[in-house]
């Protein structure tokens, strides 16, 4: 009787190693996925970050490219290119006589 009572203690302090290594391995694990956790929401942040940048261009190019389109609109109007010869070139059309005034 007593080699089965000695046994059951070693057999019982075996599960009990078994359970410390199983133990060990689970907040090991644990450990890593909280890690890797952190280091995602992390890179999710800066990730975020780009992508509002990015739109922001993209918000810029597309008024910009409106802007532009609405410039060729007009040049495209013979009434705004008479206006920007006369203001920009000095030209005049026939009939018209230019004033020019001198400080």
């Amino acid at each position: 009787m007593t080699t089965a009572t000695a046994n059951q203690s070693t057999g019982n302090s075996g599960s009990k190693r078994r359970l410390r290594i199983w133990a060990m391995f689970i907040t090991l694990f644990l450990c890593w996925a909280a890690y890797t956790f952190i280091g995602q929401i992390k890179d999710a942040r800066v990730t975020k970050v780009q992508l509002t940048e990015i739109k922001k261009q993209v918000d810029d190019s597309s008024l910009q490219s409106k802007q532009l389109q609405q410039q060729i609109d007009r040049l495209n109007d013979p009434e705004y290119i008479r206006q920007l010869a006369t203001k920009e070139q000095g030209m005049v059309t026939p009939g018209e006589q230019q004033i020019q005034v001198i400080k």
